[in-house]
Order: structure tokens, then sequence, then C-alpha cells
């Protein structure tokens, strides 16, 4: 290294001459210059979630610049103040629209702020490279309001049509709703509109359906888990997904929260050993909550298995053996205790129900210590790790903005801005994963009803 080091931090997405002028400057106050690109997933986790490139992007737009002497990924926010020691830095260079904000980090090296450039930024250029993203509703779940409030931190989205086959319904939430203008209740007709891509939130029988036609007409897709609710029909509609070149994917949040995702990675380098066990529950007393019959009769395992499925399948993969443990109740299963087996004789426990509550947490248990996920375990946003040696625990926190859709919504807006199909957080194999467990569910049932009639 040169004699004086210097450090900067920036997202750097859709590299710019706002940025080219930042990082010319910082190099001028030393020898050596070492930009830290920010994780595609801190990023979310500070809110940040229109973010148009990459992480592996933005880095090699970096690389390139023949002035920056190294590139590292910032992951975490106390990142900082490790690298001012562990790089000897003897300056962090920063924009002026930070004057204050590092101050602190003054106890390990310098801070200087340097000047904007006017009238540039990313957010700017990211209005003028992308079209918006037109999307429409499809049904009157239970999440719509919430994805159309969430929808509104994401930037090149607009919504402002429904569609449901209750005409009556669609009028009622049109009039109560300024943003959405428009109401159907013909979805050829809704489909044949300007909207480019649909988010489902109906009753699962309707979604291969309402899947097929909106991919068929040339439309992205975001829908509820379950896809489909037959093998053959989940593998059509991924087929027909990567034949029109469109995005489809399951709306399970939990996938796409910041805190999620670093789990993973913590996991990944081996924190807690070889992972023996993993056990989750997502219980919910929907009668409680005057949900409708029609809704609570789809059944606990077709509303609440697919999170701890995602968690027991994204840690320990594809299951060998998958065993159920029901309760039913007026014809329909009010829970179920789901044991799968894998590799290396691994085990995954999944407790869902509807007609009980229990505490619904989660717990990974490796060889050289586990990680704890208080409830609501779906919604990370703190998770322990913990040892034999008490003393050698901590603990990981991330902020959770709103309720956790508006990271879904931001990923699924991402993917289609990219121009890729496939996302790294709940990719189509992921997506399968977790529907294995509903469909040998719905063939283990069919079974029985055989069995019993003859």
């Amino acid at each position: 290294m040169g004699n004086k080091v210097v450090i900067t931090y920036g997202t750097y997405d859709m590299l710019h001459i706002g940025h080219l002028n930042i990082l010319k400057h910082a190099k001028t106050l030393g020898d050596y210059l070492i930009v830290g690109v920010t994780d595609e997933n801190y990023d979310r986790s500070r809110g940040k979630l229109n973010v148009s490139q990459s992480t592996q992007e933005r880095v090699k737009a970096i690389e390139a610049l023949d002035f920056v002497d190294k590139v590292i990924v910032e992951t975490h926010k106390k990142q900082k103040a490790e690298d001012m020691i562990k790089y000897k830095v003897d300056i962090f260079a920063i924009g002026d629209d930070w004057i204050g904000a590092f101050d602190y980090l003054n106890k390990f090296t310098r801070v200087e702020y340097l000047p904007r450039t006017e009238g540039i930024s990313s957010t700017k250029l990211r209005k003028e490279s992308f079209d918006t993203i037109k999307l429409g509703m499809v049904g009157l779940g239970h999440d719509v309001q919430a994805f159309i409030d969430e929808a509104k931190y994401v930037s090149n989205i607009s919504i402002n049509r429904i569609y449901s086959r209750n005409f009556t319904a669609v009028k009622r939430f049109t009039k109560n709703n300024k943003q959405i203008k428009y109401g159907h209740d013909n979805y050829d007709e809704f489909l044949d509109t300007s909207i480019s891509a649909v988010y489902i939130d109906t009753s699962l029988n309707e979604h291969y359906i309402l899947i097929k036609k909106a991919l068929l007409a040339g439309k992205h897709v975001l829908c509820e888990n379950p896809l489909a609710i037959t093998k053959t029909e989940l593998k059509e509609l991924l087929f027909l997904a990567k034949k029109q070149h469109k995005v489809l994917l399951s709306a399970l949040k939990t996938a796409f929260l910041p805190a999620f995702n670093q789990l993973l990675k913590e996991l990944d380098s081996g924190i807690i050993g070889k992972i023996k066990e993993v056990r989750a529950t997502k219980t919910s007393l929907y009668k409680e909550k005057n949900y409708s019959d029609a809704f609570i009769e789809q059944g606990a395992t077709n509303l609440l298995s697919s999170y701890p499925s995602l968690l027991v399948n994204k840690i320990l993969g594809r299951p060998k053996n998958i065993t159920f443990f029901d309760q039913y109740e007026n014809g329909y299963d009010t829970s179920n205790l789901i044991i799968t087996t894998h590799k290396n004789g691994a085990i995954g426990i999944s407790n869902v129900a509807t007609g009980f509550k229990s505490e619904g947490d989660a717990t990974i248990s490796g060889t050289k210590g586990y990680i704890y996920i208080p409830a609501p375990w779906w919604l990370t946003k703190t998770f322990y790790v913990r040892f034999e040696d008490t003393h050698k625990s901590y603990t990981f926190s991330y902020e959770l903005e709103g309720c956790g859709l508006r990271y879904m919504i931001a990923e699924f807006s991402s993917l289609i801005q990219r121009g890729n199909s496939k996302s790294e957080m709940l990719s189509p194999i992921d997506m399968i994963a977790v529907n294995r467990v509903l469909l040998e569910y719905c063939e283990c049932k069919q079974k029985n009803k055989k069995r019993k009639s003859n």
C-alpha cells in the first residue's frame, strides 16, 4: 500500500458522473483508494429498495476504474469501523449530503465530507431509464390493501386497476381507494389493458388458471403460495413462464427479508457447524380475526405450511421423505406436524395450525451451536447465535420496514427491470421444494379418501 489510505463507501447504482467526481476527489486525498460497494441485502435492510443493478454488476463497474486500488463489499452497519482498523485507514471520504452522520468515525480516522455534483442522482437516472411497471391487482384477498400501501415505497411501480369476479365488491373497493381508478369483473378484459404485471391474491384453487392466463397474455406474475395444487400444474406454469420470458414468483415475503437472507449467509459460513435439525412453527386463529369460513376451510397445511417449508428447504435442501401428522375437524385439517428427512440424517420439523395457538418461533440446531429466531420468525428481524460457552453468543438485528411486503415487491420489480426471470432469493427450484410439501399432502389425502371409499 501507499503512504496514505483513503476509503469511501456507496451503492454506485448506475455509475454516473456524480459518483466519478466523488471517487476522483477521494483519490486526491491520499495514495491508495479503497471503495466499499454496499451489498444488495444490506441496501434493503437500510430501506434502499430501488437499486436497479446487482451487487456483482456494481462491483465490476467500480473495479473497472483504473484509479481505484481495491474494492470491497459492505454487508453490515458496523463494518465501516471494522474496516478503518483492518486497512489502517487514514481518511474516510463521503458525500456532503451525509454531513455529521459519520462524525463518530473520527475516533478511528479522519472523516472528510466531499461536495456532491448538483443535478444528478441514481434515483433520477432510474426514473429516466426504466419504464414504469403497470401492475394490476387480481382478487380481493387479505393482503391486497397492504400490498398497495407497501408498493408506494418501490419506485417505477404504478397500481390503478383491480379484478375480481365480484363486481359489487370491486365497485366498493375502487370507491374507497382513490389510487385504484379502474375495476374489472372480466379477467380477459382486465388482462387486455396496458398492465405489464399482476399480483394474485385469491382462493388457492383459482391460482393455476389465473396465472396461466396472465402468462399467456404476456404478463409477469407475483402470486400468493401455492402457485398450483398438483405437480403437473406447477411444472406447466414454470415451463410457461420460462417460455414466455416472464417472471413467475411466489409471494413468500419471508424469502426476501434482509435479516432472513443474512441468516442464510451466516449458516453457509458454518457458524453453528453441521446443521442437524430445523424446527419452525406457524399458527393462526383465523376465526378470531373474522376470516371467512371458505378461507379457513382451505386447511392449515395449504394456508401456513409454505413458510416453515421455506426455512427447512433453504437450509437442509430437498427432503428424502415427508411424513404428516394432521388433525381434522369439520372436513379439513386444523393442524399438521410435518416431519421431513434430509441428507446426512438432518430433520425438519414444521408445525402449522389454525385450530390452536402456539409460539411462532424457529430453532436451527448444529454441531457447534444453534440459532434461535423469536416469534414471529417469518417476519425475521432478530436472530440469536448461541453456543455451549454463553460468552461467545451474539445477536443479529435488522430493521424491518412496514409489514415486510415492500422487500418482496422490490425484488419482483428488480427482476422485471433487469430482464432476469429467476430470483436468487426464491428460485424456481426453491418454489418447487416448498410446494412439494403441499402437493404430497394433497396426494396423501386423495389416497386416504380412496381407501375409505373402498
